[in-house]
């Protein structure tokens, strides 16, 4: 399993995340995205088996019993969780492999994965953080309240991640991330094999 890159993405909500993500694997046709498993409902435009997995509470916690998931966390009431079964078969296929994940759950995947990278994306400062979520509008002021809360919880592991980004502007981020993956590679890559 160690011919793939697993790369471990955190950031607070609505940091942009899944925009750098998505334009990353857009401009790199060999990088696949691990989708989540969530008990949330989808947000508007967000789309089942690319976003997130939409489940129920039920069949989640059924998919935590029958150990489907490498990670699972509860987080502002809903859980969120990566199934095993992809992750581990792009792996062995030589992929890079993208988790968009939060800190507790890719605490969990840099113990089971020692060899990842892991990247955190970060706002320039909290009161930014603060306008990008309320600019969504799918949240409530208290469900605002709640995800800065947790932000300012989530910016105290920055240190434990290999890579940080500051998301300035989306392009500046994806150009990062896509020399932080080529860096990686080439570190990885060995005389004579192809990645």
């Amino acid at each position: 399993m160690n011919s793939g890159l697993l790369v471990v993405v955190s950031g607070p909500a609505g940091v942009g995340k899944g925009t750098v993500v998505s334009l990353v694997r857009e401009r790199n046709n060999d990088v696949v995205f691990s989708v989540s498993a969530t008990s949330r409902k989808p947000r508007p435009g967000e789309i089942d088996g690319e976003n997130y997995y939409f489940v129920s509470q039920k069949e989640f916690e059924k998919m935590v019993q029958e150990d489907k998931l490498l990670e699972w966390v509860e987080y502002c009431g809903n859980y969120y969780g990566t199934p095993r079964y992809y992750v581990e078969e792009q792996l062995s296929r030589g992929s890079v492999v993208i988790l968009e994940i939060e800190v507790e759950g890719a605490d969990r995947i840099k113990k089971k994965y020692p060899q990842c990278i892991s990247v955190f994306i970060t706002p320039p400062d909290l009161e930014e953080l603060r306008n990008r979520i309320t600019r969504r509008g799918t949240e409530s002021p208290d469900i605002i309240e709640k995800r800065m809360s947790q932000a300012k919880k989530e910016l105290e592991h920055i240190s434990e991640y290999d890579y940080v980004i500051i998301n300035h502007t989306v392009e500046e981020s994806v150009d990062r991330f896509l020399s932080i993956m080529q860096e990686e590679r080439h570190k990885r890559s060995v005389p004579g094999q192809e990645q």
